[in-house]
């Protein structure tokens, strides 16, 4: 963990703080290994101090490398209270996190605040060998399912049982919990990118698009695949073969250094070629959370990184018809992207 703070540390000079004050409670966990819903970290030059109150407090008083304070439960005579004795000024907040609300009683309470957007999160996009080993193995789970969910019949079960079923093999297969909710959407359904699993009966001749996630030891899974429930119409057809083609073009690209809004624009371009409209950026950064940076999308700025671990995920959404998205999960390498989801990409018919 030390080595993540020292990387906080560096931040320091270039957003002129004598400290941190870090409360999205994911990069407490990140900083310090503490899981807790109160608790705050205040990084300093020479110390790390955790604040939380008594429910918590033999937890925090475990961790190395971490002085850990007791604090009220509530956040204006516990905390503030707290860091208005500790705090060296200027303090760097999480203005992505902490409400409006409890940034006007710290800066009444004298402090001087600095707010900045996603330094921990950017810290978090590099992955270091054991995070990396996770997520192999929540996706190793994730992958198993799929090749289990292959030898399913899906006509005449509905979308949830479908999404239950799902579930409860990621829990057989070794999962701590689910990443996120598994989505199944069949037939018109499909063509929502975020539709809510709910209660339709999944008919013949359509697309099931089923988006799952595992996550173990906290550290999350992603992968989608699209299935077809018997001959589909010719429209589908054809954009499941423009999405895969776009997919594997994309793919093929991602490498240490590849400009994250360029591999957004190689499956942009070729699904609008082929006539179709793009509805979301390419793909995302997962680790602790599911949606992490880096982002692949017209709006990005920046390259991808070694040891990013991103999603590659184009999709085509045809109102009232259907709709087709294949998703990978994989590790940016210096040569290439690490796929950490092989199920088969050829469209399977689940009748």
């Amino acid at each position: 963990m030390n080595g993540r703070v020292e990387r906080l540390r560096g931040e320091f000079e270039p957003l002129q703080v004598a400290s941190f004050l870090v409360s999205n409670p994911v990069n407490v966990r990140y900083l310090t290994g503490f899981e807790s819903s109160n608790a705050f970290v205040l990084v300093e030059h020479k110390r790390v101090l955790l604040l939380t109150d008594g429910r918590y407090i033999e937890a925090a008083r475990g961790l190395e490398g971490v002085e850990a304070v007791l604090v009220d439960r509530e956040f204006g005579p516990g905390v503030v209270a707290a860091l208005s004795q500790l705090a060296a000024g200027p303090v760097a907040f999480e203005a992505d996190h902490l409400t409006a609300a409890r940034h006007t009683v710290l800066a009444a309470a004298g402090l001087e605040l600095v707010g900045t957007v996603a330094v921990v999160l950017g810290l978090r996009a590099v992955k270091e060998p054991a995070e990396l080993e996770e997520i192999r193995r929540a996706a190793r789970i994730l992958n198993d399912v799929y090749e289990r969910l292959a030898a399913e019949s899906l006509v005449g079960r509905t979308e949830k049982e479908v999404a239950w079923w799902f579930e409860r093999a990621l829990h057989e297969g070794g999962a701590d919990a689910l990443a996120f909710d598994v989505s199944v959407a069949s037939g018109p359904n499909a063509a929502y990118p975020h539709h809510h699993t709910g209660a339709r009966k999944i008919g013949v001749g359509e697309t099931v698009v089923v988006d799952a996630g595992a996550k173990v030891d906290g550290y999350c899974s992603d992968c989608t695949r699209t299935f077809a429930t018997g001959p589909l119409p010719g429209d589908l057809r054809r954009a499941y073969a423009a999405c895969r083609s776009a997919q594997e073009a994309s793919l093929a690209a991602v490498r240490a250094g590849a400009d994250a809004r360029g591999l957004d624009e190689i499956a942009r371009r070729e699904l609008e070629e082929s006539g179709f409209d793009v509805l979301h950026g390419l793909g995302h950064g997962v680790g602790l959370e599911v949606h992490e940076l880096p982002v692949m999308r017209p709006t990005a700025s920046g390259s991808v990184e070694r040891a990013n671990v991103v999603t590659v995920e184009p999709g085509v959404y045809l109102d009232g018809q259907g709709g087709v998205r294949i998703e990978d999960l994989v590790i940016v390498t210096a040569n290439g992207a690490e796929v950490l989801t092989p199920f088969t990409k050829e469209l399977l018919t689940l009748d």
